[in-house]
């Protein structure tokens, strides 16, 4: 189960985290531990936020709230963040929030307030608490008139003037934010959840209320198995990014300059509880991670093809660190999914791979070149299922295009070889040569000269 909001009028980096985050936990379990996983993700369509901006655009809600929608899932294929299994908008839900508020009613555990709202009672429920660990006394609300203790929260709101309102025995209003998530998870899982996910700043009120509600209503004393709260994009300083601070960064101005395999590295490097603060050196780490990864996959399938011929392998070693990879990796993300650990495991594999493969004067004198592959085979399916997409992957067309490179490089290589044979050397063909690779280079196309071969890749 995940929380989504279709209010946001601007499709921010911090906001947007969580959500990839939680998209690398949903391929872990099910790409990796091969567990059948099925999401279902709330789409809350009518709050005060939509009500608020329905009436400064004079637009109605529900085609405001769809537009806003229709972005949140393009932002979400352009980061490469899967669909979930469905999605559940709130008002598609009005009858089994109605339903979910009724019972909790008959049992004591809510109360209609003189103005029509209905409150969950939190004096009937002695755990209240229990998932965020607050300390209760510290809590204050401005707006107590008609609640009963100032802990507790609206299930249904009354109606107010120009306010979409819906139908209810205790009359018309719409529903609490709390009793949304509840009742359509309830609805479609039941009485037991068996992970609940979202950003650390949902924990209370949020998921606090949630719990409890639910509990209430199904008389268990455990909802949810697992509350998986990611930690939060910070600037400098601790500063959390927010809109009211005008601090945050659109998704739309991070994808000008860097990519959502970046992002997605970024989130990878560290653990998923865990905040990061944004610079440009911690995003540069992850452009470079990036870099490396791809670069060194590259390098060993130009080298099992052929086309990359220096380097000195230790096979032993290397199917050695491979083996340990493989351990290192799974202990990792079997304990609560730290990909900051993985990664790091990841990482030194391939600096020993690079070593190896950049002797630069040494020809390589190994005609099995099994382990590399396996290296690179490893390196591609792990990378995959922690959803980094790959540019080398290609179509028909794209390795068309890759056989017109081959054969002009080719061609380059001979021009080059020849002109390093002169006696003295042809420093203009060499010249030449050079700016053939700057030129590829502004293409995306990075060009690698070794001492009498040429190896080529896309760049990330």
């Amino acid at each position: 189960m995940a929380d989504a909001n279709t209010y946001i009028i601007m499709l921010y980096l911090h906001e947007r985290l969580t959500y990839i985050k939680c998209d690398i936990i949903r391929r872990i379990l099910s790409d990796y531990f091969n567990i059948d996983v099925l999401l279902v993700m709330g789409i809350t369509d009518i709050d005060d936020k939509i009500i608020r901006r329905s009436i400064e655009s004079e637009k109605d809600f529900e085609t405001l709230s769809r537009h806003f929608e229709s972005e949140f899932f393009a932002d979400m294929n352009k980061l490469n963040i899967r669909e979930p299994y469905l999605r559940c908008r709130v008002t598609d839900y009005i009858p089994q929030i109605i339903q979910f508020i009724e019972r909790l009613i008959a049992k004591d555990d809510g109360y209609i307030a003189p103005d029509g709202s209905v409150y969950f009672n939190t004096s009937k429920y002695n755990k209240y608490g229990k998932l965020s660990t607050l300390v209760l006394d510290t809590v204050n609300d401005q707006n107590f008139i008609g609640k009963k203790s100032a802990l507790d929260f609206a299930l249904w709101k009354a109606a107010k003037e120009n306010e979409p309102s819906w139908k209810s025995p205790w009359g018309y209003g719409r529903p609490g934010w709390h009793i949304e998530c509840s009742a359509i998870a309830s609805t479609v899982f039941g009485n037991s959840i068996d992970i609940h996910s979202g950003g650390i700043d949902l924990a209370f009120p949020h998921h606090e209320n949630e719990e409890a509600q639910s509990c209430c209503y199904h008389d268990v004393d455990q909802w949810v198995n697992y509350w998986l709260h990611c930690g939060h994009l910070s600037l400098k300083g601790d500063v959390k990014m927010s809109k009211s601070l005008k601090n945050t960064i659109s998704i739309q101005d991070y994808l000008e300059n860097y990519s959502a395999n970046n992002l997605r590295m970024l989130c990878l490097l560290s653990h998923y509880r865990n905040g990061i603060e944004f610079s440009d050196e911690v995003i540069q780490t992850a452009v470079s991670a990036t870099k490396k990864l791809d670069n060194f996959i590259n390098d060993c399938d130009n080298y099992v093809t052929g086309k990359f011929k220096t380097g000195e392998i230790d096979e032993n070693l290397l199917y050695t660190t491979l083996h340990d990879t493989r351990s290192k990796v799974y202990s990792a993300l079997a304990d609560d999914f730290d990909t900051s650990k993985a990664m790091h495991a990841i990482i030194n594999l391939v600096g020993i791979g690079n070593k190896m493969l950049h002797q630069d004067n040494v020809t390589s004198r190994s005609n099995n070149v099994s382990v590399i592959a396996a290296v690179s085979n490893y390196l591609s399916n792990i990378l995959s299922k922690f959803g980094i997409s790959r540019s080398t992957k290609s179509t028909v067309e794209n390795r068309q295009i890759e056989d017109i490179i081959d054969h002009f490089l080719n061609f380059r290589t001979i021009v080059r070889i020849r002109a390093l044979e002169q006696k003295p050397k042809d420093t203009i063909l060499l010249k030449e040569c050079d700016n053939v690779r700057k030129c590829l280079s502004t293409c995306g196309i990075t060009v690698k000269d070794q001492q009498n071969d040429t190896s080529w890749s896309w760049k990330q």
